[in-house]
């Protein structure tokens, strides 16, 4: 017991006698508290992942939150309490997976950075994005027509999802990976 009251004496005597090191301190324990909450967010299974429809998909609302999931053959969109928007997995053409990045905080994170004094906002900046994943179907619809979608998920998801779609029948063209480096020619300075 004698030991918990010194202890907190010796954590209120450095609070009060460093008042150099209370922002910075303040800073890494908020950053702390910021990185458990991502890291106890739990990970959906990989058939079924919540998901913002951003735009294309025949039959949903822009913007609209909701589930993205595989059932059997087909691959499903629904919003809370609304009718599902189904689609054949066999008719989609190309799955893409791109990662995006956007600020967090909205006006009151605007003018925090700006009245930071000597450039800080530039480090609370580094501080207030959050990275998503970004998955892009294109698919032929009943009658042949050629539609594409885009939707936004959290990270890590995007990959997963075209995993699993893919080993459902998805049909993915392999242009998308990387180029391949070109090797190198070695030049002489010697006269032929």
């Amino acid at each position: 017991m004698d030991c918990t009251i010194a202890t907190w004496n010796h954590i209120i005597y450095f609070w009060r006698s460093r008042p150099s090191l209370r922002l910075p301190l303040l800073l890494l324990l908020s950053c702390a508290a910021g990185f458990a909450q991502n890291a106890s967010q739990p990970i959906s299974s990989p058939l079924s992942v919540r998901t913002t429809h951003i735009l294309g998909f025949e039959g949903a609302e822009s913007n609209a939150g909701g589930t993205l999931s595989i059932q059997e053959n087909s691959l499903q969109f629904q919003r809370n309490g609304k009718a599902a928007v189904r689609l054949q997995i066999a008719s989609v053409q190309d799955v893409c997976v791109g990662e995006q990045s956007k600020q967090v905080g909205g006006l009151p994170m605007t003018l925090g950075k700006a009245a930071a004094p000597y450039g800080g906002g530039r480090v609370v900046s580094l501080f207030a994005h959050k990275k998503y994943d970004t998955l892009t179907l294109e698919y032929v619809d009943t009658d042949g027509g050629f539609h594409g979608a885009i939707f936004q998920l959290n990270k890590g998801q995007g990959e997963v999802l075209r995993s699993a779609l893919v080993a459902k029948g998805a049909h993915v063209s392999e242009s998308h990976d990387p180029p391949k480096q070109q090797g190198t020619v070695e030049v002489s300075d010697e006269p032929k």
